[in-house]
């Protein structure tokens, strides 16, 4: 089909009718552009057609007409035909390069060539539609008109799909917000119904103590009463017996309040290692450390964390008596400080062989009154999580037969820490 040879009528009967079988659907910009190019060298019977877009000096190819490209291709912009185009807003036609004085430059094989502006809504324009031919030849007005009307086409066609994909990344970080907001809003939630239920806990917990330590100290006087004036050997046993049984219940209740009471901190900045260090002088003194060795390395130096003080001794000291507990006389219990570089906390790792904690009880360690000892009050570990988390810190346990067993704590470093005392009941 020649547009040159049609009569007016004809030539806009054809262009309408090329121009009606386009087919454009959000997110499918690549096969429309290939369909314009492609319409453009079937009505102005090219070799070749491109669709170029363009941004300040750099150039990217589309759509062509020879087949639908699988991925943009680059080119720098300046010094070439689309440049001189971008920077006139007009058509540019080279019948013959041969005969140009301009002295214009197409790829190899062609000598002849039209290309229009791509004009967005503002009159901008954003690229070209270019046709070559292997031969030279003439234009008529009507044939330029007809690949403007591509070309508007096309431009329209790119404005809507940079406005497709902005409202898509709009919306995707709309959703993002929202999940973002609803997970923050649940946490807070849960915060909130944890410290409602710890105070509670603890305001029941204070009034059951009281009831029971009143009538507790009441016997505790009363058998060591009665063990002052009884001579016998068995009445002495039973005594200490059920002595010792009140000294484990006065601990139980101690260790409730504790556990019931919201964890209010006084933080300041700690040397992790020179605290570590000072307190294994005191916990290789204790019952549970006797013949055991507790070796400490320290290969990241002086690291500061932001903490109460008084609290993390007793978050350490149970851990280092429970993994003390574990093992035989004449065993090592190791502690090792590491520093993640990628979240910037420190790492306090406490390692002791023995057996292994059952893989049941470990999610439920840090639960009240979930104990792996015979003698134990199971409110030690659920203790040390609420100071911790208190802090901010994460508390973490790995055990099985072949590797011991490692708590690992770990502990935000002072630069860098949230102020975590805005939550003094966790």
């Amino acid at each position: 089909m020649d547009l040159q040879n049609l009569h007016p009528y004809e030539h806009d009967h054809r262009v309408l009718e090329f121009l009606a079988a386009l087919s454009y659907r959000s997110g499918d910009l690549g096969r429309y552009l290939h369909e314009i190019a492609s319409g453009v060298s079937r009505l102005l019977q090219s070799d070749w057609s491109i669709v170029t877009v363009c941004q300040g000096d750099a150039g990217q190819i589309v759509a062509n007409s020879l087949g639908q490209t699988d991925g943009e291709e680059g080119f720098s912009v300046h010094g070439t035909l689309v440049s001189e185009i971008s920077e006139t807003g007009q058509p540019l036609i080279i019948e013959d390069v041969r005969q140009d004085y301009r002295q214009c430059k197409l790829p190899e094989e062609y000598l002849c060539y039209v290309g229009v502006p791509l004009r967005t809504l503002h009159g901008k324009v954003s690229g070209t539609i270019c046709s070559f031919f292997r031969q030279p030849r003439q234009f008529t007005e009507a044939e330029v008109r007809t690949v403007e009307l591509f070309a508007e086409r096309a431009a329209t066609a790119i404005d809507n799909y940079r406005l497709y994909q902005q409202q898509q990344k709009f919306n995707e970080l709309l959703e993002q917000e929202v999940a973002t907001r609803t997970e923050e809003l649940r946490i807070a939630q849960t915060r909130f119904v944890e410290r409602e239920r710890l105070a509670a806990i603890g305001e029941f917990a204070a009034m059951i103590v009281h009831e029971v330590r009143n009538p507790l100290t009441t016997m505790v006087m009363g058998l060591s009463y009665a063990k002052k004036h009884l001579s016998t050997v068995s009445a002495h046993d039973r005594l200490d017996l059920s002595l010792s049984e009140a000294d484990r219940l006065q601990q139980l209740l101690n260790e409730i309040l504790l556990y019931a009471k919201p964890q209010v901190l006084q933080p300041e900045k700690v040397n992790i290692s020179e605290f570590l260090r000072e307190l294994l002088v005191h916990v290789r003194e204790l019952p549970e450390a006797v013949d055991r060795s507790i070796e400490f390395s320290n290969p990241i130096g002086n690291v500061e964390i932001l903490g109460d003080l008084n609290k993390l001794k007793q978050v350490f000291i149970n851990l280092f008596r429970n993994a003390c507990e574990a093992v035989s006389p004449g065993d090592v219990v190791t502690c090792e400080l590491v520093q993640n570089a990628q979240t910037e906390k420190i790492l306090v790792r406490i390692h002791n062989g023995g057996e292994p904690i059952p893989a049941e009880l470990l999610p439920r360690l840090t639960e009240p009154f979930c104990s792996t000892k015979a003698s134990g009050t199971g409110l030690g570990l659920a203790i040390v999580k609420r100071i911790l988390t208190a802090h901010g810190a994460e508390l973490s346990i790995q055990s099985d037969a072949r590797m011991g067993t490692t708590v690992s704590v770990q502990l935000p470093i002072a630069a860098k820490s949230d102020q975590f005392s805005q939550f003094p009941s966790q």
